[in-house]
């Protein structure tokens, strides 16, 4: 019970920064210049995420967390918000309809046949690629590995901190932190993975005490990383609730057409569809919860969960929701059944309320549990038979580009149309499951839906 718990608390400071994050990303004005608005869409986010992993815990008895994707925000809002003829209830509504057929694809048994069609080598790269994926984004949400600006007029795309050089506290804080949990695993510490992202953020909150460090920006490259762990003025702000329900389900196929519409729904669903499987088998073999085969062990309510998350995330306005890579670190506390997630899910709610706490603990004081827990997820390497170039060409393909891309669904896509064409290459073409064909096709749809756009529109 103690491992669950904190195991839960693990997971909810791994992952709380979405709450900030989430707003920002979906900050923008839409086609006709409207915006969802930040405080609103912090609000949703955190019940949404709450609801929605405390019924992971209920019903499903798994330790994941589930809250905004990243991936799809980014997406709708970089690409489909600058459709002048979509507003935001119009995109959400796109959000609503994909996650209800992927809804109706788990009812369907096709989502659990899927990853029973996946081999079982690919399966292993898989959670070598989500620890490389969260890896990377604790560096980089640290700030200890940078984007170039393009300014810079190189071909080298990051490097180590600005210019080479590691600058500013809040790095110290990742570094500290990082070399504490070094310790704290290396000598079997209980809890160790909490006891390192709390004693982190007292040091934080201290440092920022006499330092007084402002947010990380172009002319203060060495500041904090979006969250300041300032000591908040305010304890408790009521979430508005308002944007619960502002949703056009068919908006959309009226404003832009049914093949244009069509294609983005295409493209979310096939993302959340994917990144959620392969999250699911890399925290499901870090928690020894898949069978001999890999498989995972009584899949479906988590399926179930995780779809009903996107249309709901839709429904709130804040994006589709889908398991967190982040529950990682609660699974590298010990967290094994849906407690930890009860846990989790109680804190987002509590988040909701006590908005101005949950911003103080930064992502230097959480970056060092990703990448431990990463390097533990990574070290399954070794269990792939690099002998069979039919599976190891596409598991490194697969664990390559899910950190490279920043998108799980792109290294799984790159990795499933390489083991079809390289398994047909060598004759042994019986060995491909029909939906691994099936998957395939969809993925290589997937890849060229921007040339489709442009010929459709042609």
């Amino acid at each position: 019970m103690g491992r669950e718990f904190r195991g839960g608390f693990a997971t909810f400071f791994a992952m709380v920064y979405i709450v900030v994050l989430n707003p920002l990303i979906l900050s923008g004005p839409d086609g006709s210049g409207q915006t969802l608005g930040i405080p609103q869409v912090a609000a949703a986010t955190a019940i949404v995420a709450g609801v929605m992993t405390i019924l992971m815990g209920l019903v499903a008895r798994y330790p994941f967390a589930l809250s905004a994707g990243l991936g799809v925000s980014g997406f709708v809002s970089a690409t489909i918000a600058t459709t002048e003829d979509l507003t935001w209830p119009d995109i959400m509504g796109l959000i609503v309809v994909s996650g209800l057929v992927m809804f109706i694809l788990v009812l369907c048994g096709f989502r659990e046949a899927v990853f029973k069609a996946v081999p079982s080598g690919l399966k292993l790269a898989i959670v070598v690629g989500i620890g490389l994926f969260i890896t990377i984004i604790g560096f980089v949400n640290a700030g200890f590995v940078r984007r170039i600006p393009d300014s810079a007029q190189t071909t080298v795309p990051v490097n180590l901190g600005v210019g080479g050089l590691l600058l500013g506290w809040p790095t110290l804080v990742f570094v500290l932190g990082l070399m504490l949990l070094i310790i704290l695993m290396v000598r079997k510490v209980r809890g160790g993975i909490l006891i390192g992202i709390l004693a982190t953020t007292v040091f934080a909150v201290i440092l920022q005490l006499f330092t007084n460090t402002p947010a990380s920006d172009a002319e203060n490259p060495g500041g904090w990383s979006l969250v300041v762990p300032d000591l908040p003025q305010q304890i408790i702000s009521f979430p508005d609730l308002s944007l619960f329900g502002n949703v056009d389900i068919f908006g959309a196929f009226a404003h832009i057409g049914i093949i244009s519409a069509s294609l983005l729904t295409f493209t979310i669903l096939l993302s959340v569809f994917f990144d959620a499987m392969g999250t699911m088998t890399g925290l499901a073999s870090e928690a020894n919860l898949l069978d001999k085969d890999n498989n995972f062990v009584d899949a479906n309510p988590v399926l179930l969960i995780d779809a009903a998350a996107s249309a709901v995330g839709g429904f709130a306005s804040v994006s589709a929701n889908e398991i967190f890579v982040e529950s990682a670190a609660g699974v590298g506390e010990g967290a094994r059944t849906g407690i930890a997630s009860l846990v989790t899910g109680t804190l987002f709610l509590i988040t909701a309320f006590f908005a101005p706490l949950s911003n103080i603990v930064p992502f230097e004081a959480v970056a060092p549990a990703l990448v431990m827990v990463g390097f533990l997820m990574t070290s399954q390497v070794r269990n792939i038979d690099w002998a069979d170039w039919g599976i190891a060409i596409p598991a490194f393909l697969t664990f390559a580009l899910m950190p490279l891309t920043y998108s799980i669904a792109n290294g799984l896509g790159a990795g499933f149309i390489a083991y079809v064409l390289i398994r047909t290459v060598q004759g042994r073409v019986r060995e491909v499951h029909p939906l691994m064909w099936v998957v395939s096709v969809a993925f290589m749809v997937f890849f060229l839906v921007g040339p489709i756009e442009q010929l459709i529109g042609a």
